[in-house]
């Protein structure tokens, strides 16, 4: 969603290179680009008036530490705005003290208001916390129907009492049998509308009174640009809203939305939805947000999703393997479908320092890659994965492979070429030495790779440099024994 706006942003640090220190002249180019680039991407007006405003003031009022760039200090500058902007920090769920918690969703039709539900649903469940969800939304069709579909894929009970029922009893009952059942928490879906109008809104608050939220959370397309702040600002206004659910982040769009909503509203971004899969919603974090759209990288993200993927008695014995060479297809099959499993390719290479770069046909071409990849290995015998020094001594296994797997006979000798190399570079690197980086060309066994070849970082599995040490500095894993970053 963010590389317009970061591609802009980039042109105005480039404003600054070459000079010795932030003057009052120098940095007006630089900031008449970032008010190009924030207006570009939708941000409210007053917003962007305001951002230049205050950053203006810290640029010139900046003394730039001795082995610190001009263009340097600027951005860091610009950082710490776009922190106080969008909030400065993570702002989590309520939790009431006498169970339940009842959480009330809002929003209009489209915005995948009753998706969100169950996305939030299932991130409590993650954390241990029992849910039950509440289906009031009788006058879309199949909107009860969905949300019993997404809670039986997440599995999670839904109380509903069908299309000719009052919502208001519905959402009254509904809290009544969380209570009974003891759940943590009832979460509410509500009915939408193509537009705010006063019946929406009187049932809204009929509903709200009722049932007494803990919170009121309102679902906003960030796909709206600025009407995403002024819908946040009118429900505020109107109901009282304790946050802001910002769904479709990952799509194609300018993104101002993430920078508008809590200065104009004054609720703050609690989740963003990041992709269509109930496991997309993340906690909203704005300084995290701010490195991504500064092409930083979001490393605690990254490490965060890696250890719900990754047991960390299977990283020991993965780390075993890389010290001893006896790092396989099969290991190295196993770590291409966890990456899978943690999202998209683009997405998580752009998590990394120094990847926001990479575009998009290269992405596309490592996605390919991967695949050719695994397609390869799915040909081979158990024997094979386990033993690769089998395929480089057969070139009869090597030529079976590769018609079964549709491709020639080069590129598996170029697979398994390239694997033994990365398996001896992870090996001296687990032993303490740092090699040079070749970029190990072709890792994927195809013609040149396009990830390796960006920045110069070891291919997929090898990806040592973010350890577990960076996520438990910042936060701890409640179960030590399940979770784990491992050889990502």
């Amino acid at each position: 969603m963010f590389d317009a706006l970061s591609d802009r942003l980039e042109s105005a640090w480039k404003k600054l290179r070459g000079q010795d220190k932030i003057s009052q002249s120098n940095i007006q180019d630089a900031l008449r680009e970032v008010r190009r680039a924030l207006l570009e991407a939708d941000v409210n007006l007053q917003v962007v008036k305001d951002f230049i405003s205050e950053v203006e003031a810290k640029a010139q009022g900046a003394d730039v530490l001795a082995g610190v760039r001009p263009d340097q200090q600027f951005i860091k500058i610009v950082h710490d705005e776009l922190v106080q902007v969008m909030g400065t920090e993570n702002v989590p769920l309520a939790e009431a003290e006498a169970q339940p918690t009842i959480v009330l969703m809002a929003g209009l039709q489209g915005t995948g208001k009753t998706t969100a539900t169950a996305k939030l649903a299932l991130h409590l469940r993650k954390l241990d916390h029992s849910c039950l969800l509440v289906a009031t939304d009788v006058y879309r069709p199949a909107a009860i129907d969905q949300l019993v579909t997404l809670g039986k894929q997440i599995n999670v009970p839904v109380f509903d009492l069908g299309s000719d029922a009052d919502p208001v009893e519905i959402a009254r009952q509904g809290v009544e049998r969380g209570r009974a059942e003891g759940v943590n928490t009832v979460i509410i879906d509500t009915a939408g509308r193509l537009q705010i109008d006063a019946e929406m809104m009187a049932e809204l608050a009929r509903i709200k009174e009722t049932v007494q939220p803990h919170e009121t959370l309102l679902v906003v397309d960030s796909m709206t640009g600025q009407e995403a702040a002024n819908l946040t600002r009118t429900f505020h206004e109107q109901i009282g809203i304790t946050g802001a659910i910002l769904t479709k982040l990952d799509g194609d769009s300018r993104g101002g939305a993430a920078l508008s909503v809590r200065q104009i509203s004054g609720a703050p971004i609690k989740f963003v939805g990041v992709g269509e899969k109930v496991e997309a919603l993340q906690p909203f974090y704005p300084d995290r947000m701010a490195s991504r759209i500064l092409g930083m990288g979001d490393v605690l993200t990254l490490v965060e999703k890696a250890q719900e993927e990754f047991d960390l008695a299977d990283a020991e014995k993965m780390q075993e393997k890389i010290l001893s060479a006896k790092f396989d297809f099969t290991d190295f099959l196993k770590q291409l479908r966890l990456l899978k499993n943690m999202g998209s390719l683009g997405g998580i290479m752009k998590m990394i320092p120094g990847m926001n770069k990479l575009s998009d046909d290269q992405l596309k071409q490592g996605e390919t890659q991967l695949k050719r990849c695994e397609a390869m290995i799915n040909s081979m015998t158990r024997q094979e994965r386990h033993d690769p020094d089998l395929l480089a001594s057969s070139p009869s296994r090597r030529r079976r492979i590769a018609k079964g797997s549709g491709y020639r006979e080069t590129d598996v000798s170029k697979l398994v070429g390239d694997f033994q190399k990365m398996r001896s570079l992870m090996q001296q690197m687990g032993q303490g030495q740092m090699p040079g980086m070749p970029g190990i060309p072709g890792m994927f066994g195809g013609g040149g790779n396009a990830l390796a070849g960006a920045g110069n970082r070891p291919s997929a599995p090898g990806w040592r440099g973010y350890n577990s040490g960076a996520a438990t500095k910042k936060k701890k894993s409640k179960d030590k024994k399940k979770k784990g970053f491992g050889n990502l």
